[in-house]
């Protein structure tokens, strides 16, 4: 048996005829940028996640670039963010003239740790008289927070939020792995994206909400950053050739895209349940197994399981076997941002965050989609269980 580590053509079936109408409507009609289906998708995205506003851009990597300009993150300023994800992350705060300030993760959930995001704040930072917090490590001012929803659980926002408020941060939420998850705050049920001033999603393709090709979105309920986000996003015009602002770029999402996105997200929530289906099925198959570490799910956290990841002894032997036998696994992500060359002139060193370190080099993870079959479960949990030895 072979078994993808992603396989999105059940998905595509599923919806096969209506992706084939209204890519003949778009070809018919010449509309390809801008247009209803842009609006459609947003005005619809927004309400399902329970902002006023949501702003359809290229990429995740545009949506978390224009969230941070949107609440003012600049030049020379710094934001607190994690190790443990992806390049992205880092490189929208760098995007924008910021610096990455990296706190370490909870080694159980592999989310923000709060603690540690505390012991920055109360350690290595000052206070000054107009409420400003200043980094006494680089003397630069820290002005937000940055959490990653990693793999589709979210972070554990309520102390993360009361850290925020307490030292006057801004909260922009990276959700690009966690459409549709949600979070208890004070007894509402909140989806990720809505905790902060602004949320970036991705949309590529293999995300639990994918487009068939590149894509992102922000979310808020600001309409000035709202206006603000779609000046920047079309070159700084208000209208065509008058361009009221010099922070501007090509960061459009085309109308096919935007159609499709309509389309599957009607089907989101099916397809999450079946993505959490799965996850319990290795659940059951995993759970009595020592030598595996499996996701965790908080109480009031819902999971939509983007990536089912576990840890495990021998990673690389492991992951060896699992290909051989025909099963595709992924390492998200087997080097802490905070090690890469790329960042290696901000001082840190390996030790410096440990919970990311060692969570780095013994992740692994399993095949999942929507479409994922127990079959299929059961025999990567029979093949994951005979290469461990």
């Amino acid at each position: 048996m072979k078994v993808p580590f992603v396989d999105l053509t059940e998905q595509h079936r599923e919806i096969r005829h209506e992706i084939d109408s209204v890519i003949r409507e778009i070809i018919d009609q010449s509309c390809f940028v801008g247009g209803a289906h842009v609006e459609t998708f947003e005005r619809d995205f927004a309400a399902y996640c329970g902002t006023r506003y949501a702003v359809a851009c290229k990429s995740g990597t545009d949506a978390l670039k224009l969230a941070l300009m949107a609440v003012g993150v600049g030049r020379g300023e710094e934001v607190i963010t994690v190790p443990h994800t992806f390049i992205a992350t880092v490189e929208a705060i760098t995007a924008v003239g910021a610096h990455p300030v990296f706190v370490d993760i909870d080694k159980a959930t592999y989310q923000m740790s709060p603690d540690r995001v505390a012991d920055f704040l109360e350690g290595e930072c000052r206070v000054e008289k107009d409420g400003s917090v200043v980094n006494k490590n680089s003397d630069r001012p820290v002005v937000a927070l940055l959490p990653v929803h990693l793999y589709g659980l979210p972070s554990d926002m309520e102390p993360l939020l009361a850290l925020a408020d307490r030292f006057g941060l801004k909260v922009v939420e990276d959700a690009a792995q966690a459409h549709g998850a949600s979070y208890h705050l004070e007894g509402e049920e909140k989806r990720t994206g809505t905790f902060g001033q602004a949320g970036a999603f991705s949309f590529y393709p293999g995300k639990n909400l994918g487009a068939l090709g590149e894509g992102g979105a922000v979310v808020t309920d600001e309409q000035n950053r709202d206006q603000d986000m779609r000046l920047w996003r079309d070159h700084g015009q208000s209208e065509k050739y008058v361009h009221v602002s010099a922070d501007g770029w090509n960061m459009r999402l085309d109308s096919l895209q935007c159609a499709v996105l309509s389309l599957k997200l009607k089907r989101l929530d099916e397809w999450n349940e079946k993505r959490r289906q799965a996850a319990q099925w290795y659940r059951e198959r995993l759970q009595d197994d020592d030598r595996i570490v499996l996701p965790v799910e908080p109480g009031g956290r819902k999971h939509v399981y983007h990536l089912f990841v576990v840890r495990v002894p021998n990673r690389h032997q492991v992951r060896e076997e699992l290909s051989r036998q025909g099963i595709g696994v992924g390492l998200h992500y087997p080097i802490s941002l905070h090690l890469q060359k790329a960042y290696q002139h901000l001082g840190y060193k390996p030790g410096d965050l440990p919970a990311s370190e060692a969570v780095a080099e013994s992740i692994l993870s399993l095949p999942m989609f929507p479409h994922l079959t127990e079959e299929q479960v059961d025999y990567v949990c029979r093949t994951l269980t005979a290469a461990l030895g």
